[in-house]
């Protein structure tokens, strides 16, 4: 159940508002639709860009990118914008924190993309001060634009993990990182609560939607409707924005 809120709300962010998904799956791990068919699909909805976000290997259980993987998947992308243009797909990663806090890639292929979203995925019932200081030591690399699903939990089979949410709204408005609600029906993470404390701490949200199909981006209407939860504006969301910003 949510907090109540006090007060008049704001003019909340709607899905019109939405210009980009800025976290999506292709079939280089474990999407179901190619870079191309991603990009169409968004173009079709009326996007202007789209960042490709696929896992890295430490994650294991599905396919993930190495160093070179993701370089030949940058020609792919570069490709695919060919056809597409002015529609913009971006290279991106969704980039394993690993349990020291560093990233899942080389810094010299990290330095290359163009949206970088950090993530645990393993680890996820480690204690309080572990997990913060991992996520929040990730955080601090200048690459990384973004933290994903913050709280790992799965709605019905996972709660919340124990990271420090006041401790990593304090670190993204030091580094600038965004974070995350990711539409993923068992995710909704963060939370509509979780929402709104980032925002009151000056922290920028990102809407995506995790999606692993061309059907998948249709997720953004939850991702948006949690935000609005938390009384979230359009100038709160990140991907209101255009490209150029």
């Amino acid at each position: 159940r949510e907090a109540p809120f006090r007060g008049e709300p704001p003019e909340l962010v709607t899905l019109a508002d939405v210009r980009g998904d800025l976290h999506v799956h292709s079939t280089w791990s474990d999407g179901r639709s190619t870079v191309l068919e991603m990009g169409e699909a968004a173009r079709e909805r009326g996007y202007e860009y789209l960042a490709i976000c696929d896992h890295t290997r430490n994650v294991r259980v599905v396919p993930g990118l190495d160093a070179d993987d993701v370089r030949r998947q940058g020609e792919e992308i570069a490709a695919a914008n060919e056809q597409l243009a002015p529609f913009r797909i971006l290279r991106g990663i969704e980039c394993d924190i690993l349990a020291d806090g560093s990233l899942d890639l080389p810094d010299d292929v990290l330095a290359e993309l163009e949206w970088v979203q950090a993530s645990v995925h393993a680890g996820q019932r480690a204690p309080r001060d572990e997990i913060t200081k991992r996520t929040v030591e990730a955080m601090r690399h200048p690459a990384v634009r973004c933290l994903s699903h913050p709280t790992g939990r799965m709605i019905n089979h996972r709660p919340e993990n124990a990271v420090d949410l006041e401790q990593v709204f304090e670190v993204a408005l030091e580094t600038g990182v965004a974070v995350e609600v990711n539409g993923l029906a068992p995710r909704l993470d963060l939370s509509g609560t979780h929402v709104r404390e980032a925002i009151e701490a000056g922290v920028s949200v990102v809407c995506s939607t995790d999606a692993h199909s061309a059907r998948g981006l249709g997720n953004m209407q939850l991702a948006i409707a949690t935000a609005r939860r938390g009384w979230a504006t359009a100038a709160d969301i990140v991907n209101t924005r255009p490209l150029s910003e």
